[in-house]
């Protein structure tokens, strides 16, 4: 455990810890505007579909299946993240590699989305093992 006054990446930490939360946003918006502004024919019926009480949605094509799995993936991942980095934030532990470890969960997992979408064999596997490189290094940084 680093001691009080030792200085403390925590203030980087946080930031990561927003970006990822804002890529969360991102992702959530990110199905929903593949089924509705990207559906069926001609911009009006479209926006009309997308501004309605969406009683009936428009069948989600492939693509925005796997926007809508690669956020539940991320669904999956995040609260993982976020408690490793608060205990970072909390315990005063965050040094440079936990900073690096929450910076390359990052960059792994906005990567992680255009994979997905495009169905490029074994990327989006290379990139979901990247981010849980990226999640251990930062546990491990926790004992350091």
């Amino acid at each position: 455990m680093v001691p009080a006054s030792a200085p403390s990446d925590a203030p980087r930490v946080t930031h990561w810890i927003l970006a990822v939360l804002a890529l969360h946003v991102a992702q959530t918006l990110l199905a929903p505007t593949i089924r509705y502004l990207l559906a069926g024919p001609g911009v009006v019926e479209r926006l009309r579909l997308a501004l309605g009480p969406r009683d009936v949605q428009p069948p989600l094509s492939a693509v925005g299946a796997r926007a809508a799995r690669a956020l539940a993936n991320l669904h999956e991942a995040l609260p993982v993240f976020l408690t490793v980095a608060l205990l970072h934030v909390a315990q005063r532990t965050a040094s440079p590699s936990a900073s690096h470890g929450a910076a390359c969960f990052l960059v792994a997992r906005v990567l992680y989305v255009p994979a997905y979408l495009s169905g490029v064999p074994g990327l989006r596997s290379l990139l979901w093992v990247a981010s849980w490189i990226a999640l251990a290094s930062m546990l491990l940084a926790l004992r350091a």
